[in-house]
């Protein structure tokens, strides 16, 4: 499969790689200035700044709320950046809800069950016999469930219809890279045409 690609052209691997560089510096930031406030660093003075000379007399006269105002903001550095690498990292090989993830040499692919179903109908009503489709998706993406309702126009020549529910099927499952466990197929005369 092609990577997919993101806005601006990067792939959705190159910007889940940016963002963990970027999680993985505001952890070990955060890190930094936890451990110097709290004097763990070797060498260290608590009551010291990271920052140049300048910022040390704003410092001084922030004194005592300087070293706790340090802490919490590598704190929130810290666990800023634990969520965002747990969010990156996190959600590797885990479908979301309604989607069906398929991973491949350069990353995921990530295909809304919502639109293969849509994709589905629309190719189902494509011949103008069939007036109306259905299509319900449901269990393992791999293996899914796939119910087919289709409606047939009445008084509608039926031969040859078989064969193009074959034929939109097929292609769903080479786009959806899956084969149905379950597959049922409904097809009804609308009565209410004519």
């Amino acid at each position: 499969m092609a990577a997919v690609r993101a806005a601006g052209g990067v792939t959705h691997a190159a910007h889940r790689v940016l963002w963990t560089v970027v999680a993985l510096l505001l952890v070990a930031l955060g890190g930094v200035v936890l451990a110097q406030s709290l004097g763990w660093l070797p060498g260290g003075d608590p009551s010291g700044v990271l920052l140049g000379t300048g910022l040390r007399r704003s410092w001084q006269l922030a004194t005592p709320w300087a070293p706790l105002a340090a802490a919490a903001a590598g704190l929130l550095a810290a666990t800023s950046g634990l969520w965002l690498l747990l969010r990156e990292l996190g959600g590797v090989g885990v479908g979301r809800r309604g989607t069906l993830v398929h991973p491949g040499r350069r990353g995921r692919t990530r295909l809304a069950a919502g639109a293969l179903t849509r994709a589905l109908e629309r190719d189902l009503t494509g011949d103008p016999r069939i007036r109306r489709a259905r299509v319900v998706l449901t269990g393992d993406p791999h293996r899914p469930d796939l119910w087919l309702r289709v409606e047939i126009v009445a008084g509608a020549r039926t031969v040859g219809l078989r064969e193009h529910v074959n034929v939109a099927l097929r292609r769903y499952v080479d786009t959806a890279d899956c084969r149905p466990a379950h597959l049922d197929v409904t097809a009804l005369v609308d009565a209410g045409q004519a």
